[in-house]
């Protein structure tokens, strides 16, 4: 499945030509670093389950990955968590320089929307390509993925009450799973019932990721994530191991998948992918 994506992924990435050719370099070498490629994943499989067929998808699966892969190049910035290395390579800021990791941060974000938009050229659908659209802003921006990261940074170095961290999370973390199911039920003409069901399936899956990331934090090594350890220690951030313990965040996950779990049920299709992944998240150690 990562060598579907990858596929089409390569379709949209910009050519490295003209004055602004460090830039597209930059924004390149982000998006070809490896990674699970979870999210544009997620994408087509809930739109096969609602029966989806047709080629609109896939600009919004590259449009994902590149929405996700500019708030981790922000994310590594030194105005924020700092890091040197992401998914086994230098960060593209130490790679191109502070300057130009903002950029490439900033580019991908904008070129993420021109490429969703390339889907109406794909589909007997506009209306659903517009809603997707809609979503896909929505849970990037100031009530999504950017928004629970602000109040992260925001309240970085102090304590952070449980239902603050929930809400970050949520935000952080899910909204950018929530838009990945939501948008391949969209563009299958899923019903409404249905999409607000892969949203809430999607939060879930999202919060258990969440906090196992924060569990390999602290239990993990550099070689197996790929990227420093313990960083959460050195930032004086709160996360669910710090205000529960391992031992309780770890049945957290548990509880989290298994309802995700529970409500796959009531979708049609087969889910087969999805019962695997959230059982393998459940124990990843990277």
């Amino acid at each position: 499945m990562i060598a579907t994506v990858e596929s089409i992924l390569k379709k949209y990435l910009p050519e490295e030509t003209g004055y602004q050719k460090t830039l597209l370099e930059a924004m390149n070498y982000s998006l070809l670093a490896g990674g699970k490629r979870i999210r544009p994943t997620m994408m087509q499989e809930t739109y096969w389950i609602f029966g989806g067929e047709g080629e609109e998808i896939e600009p919004f699966m590259a449009a994902m990955e590149m929405i996700h892969t500019y708030s981790l190049v922000h994310d590594d910035l030194p105005a924020m968590d700092n890091d040197t290395l992401r998914r086994g390579r230098t960060t593209t800021w130490r790679e191109f320089g502070e300057d130009m990791g903002i950029l490439a941060g900033d580019g991908l974000l904008t070129y993420a929307f021109e490429t969703a938009a390339k889907a109406f050229d794909k589909t007997l659908h506009a209306d659903r390509v517009g809603r997707a659209i809609g979503i896909l802003a929505q849970k990037a921006g100031i009530y999504g993925m950017a928004g629970g990261q602000a109040v992260d940074v925001e309240l970085t170095g102090g304590p952070i009450p449980a239902d603050t961290l929930d809400f970050i999370y949520r935000l952080k973390t899910g909204a950018l799973l929530e838009a990945s199911m939501m948008i391949g039920a969209v563009l299958a003409g899923a019903g409404e019932e249905e999409i607000h069901l892969c949203e809430q399936i999607a939060g879930d899956i999202g919060m258990a990721f969440q906090i196992r990331d924060d569990m390999l934090d602290v239990i993990s090594t550099e070689e197996e994530l790929g990227k420093p350890i313990g960083s959460d220690e050195r930032n004086i951030k709160t996360t669910y191991v710090t205000l529960y313990g391992l031992e309780k965040a770890d049945a957290e996950v548990r509880r989290l998948s298994e309802r995700a779990i529970d409500a796959l049920a009531k979708l049609p299709g087969d889910k087969d992918f999805f019962i695997s992944f959230i059982k393998k998240m459940e124990d990843r150690s990277r």
